[in-house]
């Protein structure tokens, strides 16, 4: 592990009290440190905690929240709850997974995109909506949306 990446995660360690109870929360820490959880960080969990790597695993990839790959630079999320998918969120999800060459959950090769569905962005009203980081864009598109993500680095 790098100086500065295990400095880190040594001070999130310091937080909590070295049991299994604080097995989340310290996922939870480095995730929001380092945006993802690196085997090293994993390996350093378990020995902190006293448990196995497959023990830190096996929490870490029951909950969808965590995940143990660098992000991307940009996050996209496409909507496909009830009121985007009837109006074109799937046929927007389509067009992303072709033109970036990723699969939903995937990140494209060059790391510039994440590209993920979820449920409900709440925005029904505004239908089909996809999320690009903190941004909503609504009533989109296929057009409207190649030309949004080429303003994205």
């Amino acid at each position: 592990m790098i100086g500065a990446e295990h400095q880190s995660l040594q001070a999130v360690l310091a937080e909590f009290p070295a049991e299994p109870g604080s097995l989340i929360p310290i996922l939870q820490s480095v995730q929001a440190h380092t945006g993802y959880i690196s085997e090293e960080a994993v390996w350093e969990i378990a020995q902190a905690l006293h448990l196995t790597e497959s023990q830190v695993y096996g929490v870490a990839t029951f909950y969808a929240q965590f995940r143990f790959t660098p992000p991307a630079r940009h996050g996209i999320c496409v909507c496909l709850g009830t009121a985007c998918h009837v109006r074109g969120g799937e046929r927007l999800m389509h067009t992303l997974q072709h033109d970036l060459g990723t699969a939903t959950g995937g990140s494209t090769s060059d790391g510039r995109f994440d590209l993920n569905r979820v449920a409900c962005l709440g925005c029904c009203a505004l239908s089909p909506v996809v999320k690009v980081d903190t941004d909503i864009y609504s009533s989109m598109t296929t057009m409207k949306l190649k030309g949004i993500l080429r303003g994205y680095e």
